[in-house]
């Protein structure tokens, strides 16, 4: 029965192949199959199967190839509120309007076809829905009468009917749901809800849904924390000492945030006849997680740490992140240590990884340390506190920022482009409300321990390359040429200088970011540099890191919050520690690098989200306390629906276009609003806006344009 089952189908579309766009009906499509075998069963099951699997298509005038009709199968890859895109085989993506969707779902596979070729992207129509394969989404409860909807936070505008609820949610709660129904749209969807987050205008609710539909583990496995609490107790084991490089008498210590708790990178400095010794000590989390145990299954899956508003999910448990493996000061700790002869001029000499065992002089906090070189710059008395917790490192501190001084201006002659990210801090409440939004601040000693990681991680890099190993590489490819040609087309037309160049480089980057310094069109500029440069991201092959002006590069010093960093500490442990041959190091290590750089860039893709969409809503929780209020912002960014104004604490909002008074308005598809022909508004522009609204369970807040009525001023 089952080679009768292949044979139909093989013949099906052979014939159906020979028919061209022509249609065959089903009697002289099974009169030509079925040969000597006179098996109609097996016939229409070959041919049902075809149907699904998206190559047969059934018309009117009977069956035909589906690619030969024009149609294609291809995954739906998202879905929003009024649209969703269509993966193809190919990889390249179908723009469909959300009412030509048929109702799919992100994941589902479907038969599509081309309806218009206007655009960056093609349009398309969903003809059929061949798998289903999505069922879970998030949303809002709502109630009209006796009956209970759930609105989905993305996916369709129209609420959905909710047949069943599993759990006690109330109206207004974020709710998790169930498609356990489907319709030909998603507004005749069926739902039931099977859990609860909390009150969707909480941010901590919201934050708790995003996790989860991105699929990140808040808690460990039973095993994982056995295994964890398990090598907490091992501690250091007797004797591991003595195997070691013993750092413990040499002036070490951190520099953190005040709250840092997973503490995994430490350094020293030494000024010498002929330049520095620079010491950056690294916690040895691979000591502690062994290959294919728990632990390290666990981590590889997570790939990073994720961090938002004051939380964080870890990639470790908390007994080695803030435990074992964590820096604490006064306590001795394993380490793998990376000691680098650097001349006069910072030029890197020479270096050496070295397993190591460590003790912490102190915990330094950022904001302590930028303190203290800041009376050094001015030659103003240090606290008493600030004298006693920094007791015999003071000079280490100075020492610290003469070299970073010095390796900064280095990568600046490289024409490194030195681009200015609008971060933001998150504070919260007792109860875990947002009550304030600042700005992210860098001082000096941020700018030295990010001076000295880049120094350990070009220094692994460089290791990995001359001994041909497989390795785990941070890559920075050149910006795709039509980003370029864009930021160039809009810098021109801003009136600020391009540097001329047939290949794009870093420095014209950076040339470009100079000379928009200290204008008001500065953040926009950083802005647009920021999105014309291709995405980091981790390789194992050798591909440079465009960005820093660095051919080689990796990410060396976050082994407890990077899967990627505690990758190559396994590599590198074979390297230098064991000893191992080469040949050893690519049998064992060759697909273990590629597996890694593609687990971790994923891990980082959905972190990144992850982390924005959340603070997002704690962002708009603080901008609901401040409705009807009003604010000086710059416009960062324009779209045909609207556009983007930022203010000073990076709180971002929308002016959409049907809001703007005395209508109507055009934009001209670049960075202008205009009316009658004539700019109104623009990238660059400072305006007033008042917040009119702020969505906590979207995370979107809304301005309008400030009219001039009395209200009350921010």
């Amino acid at each position: 029965m089952a080679e009768t089952f292949e044979i139909y189908k093989t013949r099906i579309k052979e014939i159906l192949k020979q028919s061209g766009k022509k249609s065959v009906q089903f009697k002289v499509l099974y009169n030509k199959c079925k040969g000597r075998k006179n098996n109609l069963p097996e016939f229409k099951r070959a041919l049902s199967s075809l149907e699904k699997e998206g190559v047969v298509i059934e018309t009117k005038a009977g069956f035909k190839l589906a690619e030969t009709a024009g149609y294609f199968k291809a995954v739906v890859a998202r879905v929003n509120k009024t649209f969703g895109f269509l993966t193809k085989d190919d990889g390249s993506e179908v723009f469909v309007p959300g009412k030509l969707l048929m109702g799919a779902m992100p994941n589902d596979v479907v038969l599509a076809k081309i309806i218009s070729r206007d655009g960056e992207n093609p349009d398309g129509e969903v003809v059929e829905i061949i798998e289903e394969n999505f069922s879970e989404f998030t949303g809002i409860l709502e109630k009209e009468g006796n009956t209970y909807l759930v609105r989905p936070d993305s996916l369709c505008k129209e609420p959905m009917l909710v047949v069943a609820r599993d759990v006690d949610a109330k109206v207004g709660d974020k709710v998790l749901a169930q498609i356990c129904k489907r319709g030909k749209r998603h507004s005749e969807h069926r739902a039931k809800v099977t859990g609860v987050f909390g009150d969707s205008e909480c941010a901590v609710s919201s934050a708790e849904a995003i996790l989860y539909m991105n699929g990140i583990e808040t808690e460990f496995p039973y095993a994982v924390l056995d295994e964890a609490r398990y090598v907490e107790n091992l501690g250091i084991p007797e004797g591991e000492p003595e195997r070691r490089l013993d750092l413990r008498d040499e002036v070490i210590f951190t520099i953190d945030g005040a709250d840092t708790k997973d503490i995994d990178d430490a350094i020293s400095v030494k000024r010498l006849a002929d330049g520095w010794e620079l010491g950056v000590h690294i916690a040895d989390v691979s000591f502690y997680v062994k290959p294919h145990s728990e632990l390290d299954r666990n981590a590889f899956r997570r790939g990073t740490s994720i961090y938002y508003a004051n939380k964080v999910v870890p990639m470790l448990p908390k007994e080695l992140s803030n435990g074992i493996c964590s820096l604490n000061p006064d306590e001795d700790r394993l380490a793998f240590s990376c000691i680098m002869k650097l001349d006069d001029e910072g030029k890197l000499e020479k270096y050496k990884f070295s397993k190591s065992v460590i003790r912490s002089r102190v915990k330094g906090v950022y904001s302590e340390v930028n303190t203290i070189l800041e009376c050094m710059e001015n030659k103003t008395a240090v606290s008493d506190e600030l004298s006693e917790k920094y007791s015999g490192l003071t000079d280490t501190i100075a020492d610290m920022q003469a070299l970073a001084s010095i390796l900064t201006s280095n990568k600046l002659r490289r024409g490194a482009p030195q681009i200015e990210t609008s971060e933001c801090k998150i504070i919260l409440d007792e109860n875990e409300v947002c009550i304030d939004v600042q700005p992210r601040e860098r001082g000096k000693s941020e700018l030295i321990i990010e001076e000295f990681m880049l120094m350990a991680n070009t220094s692994a890099a460089k290791l990995a390359k001359e001994r041909l190993i497989p390795f785990v590489y941070r890559v920075h490819e050149d910006p795709a040429p039509e980003k370029v040609e864009e930021l160039m087309d809009v810098a021109a037309q801003m009136n600020i200088k391009v540097p001329q160049f047939t290949t794009i480089k870093a420095k014209h980057l950076a040339e470009i970011l100079e000379k928009a310094k200290g204008q008001p069109l500065a953040p926009v500029v950083n802005n647009l540099v920021l999105r014309s440069m291709a995405k980091a991201k981790y390789s194992d092959e050798p591909l440079g890191h465009f960005g820093l002006v660095l051919a080689d590069y990796a990410h060396f010093t976050s082994p407890i919050r990077r899967y990627p960093d505690l990758a190559i500490h396994r590599i590198l442990t074979d390297l230098c520690y064991n000893k191992q041959p080469e040949d050893f190091m690519k049998k064992r290590y060759k697909a273990f690098a590629h597996d890694s750089a593609e687990q971790s860039s994923n891990c980082e893709l959905v972190a990144m989200r992850v982390e924005r969409d959340c603070d997002d809503c704690y962002i708009a929780e603080y901008m609901k306390a401040h409705l009807g209020e009003d604010f000086e912002g710059i416009i960062v960014s324009m779209q045909d629906f609207g556009f983007f104004v930022e203010l000073p604490n990076t709180v971002q909002g929308l002016v959409r276009m049907e809001s703007l008074k005395d209508g109507p308005y055009d934009y001209d598809g670049k960075f202008t609003v205009t009316k009658a022909g004539k700019p109104v508004y623009k990238v660059g522009d400072r305006v007033q806006v008042v917040c009119a609204g702020a969505n906590v369970s979207s995370g979107q807040v809304d301005f309008t344009i400030y009219d001039g009525d009395a209200q009350k001023k921010k």
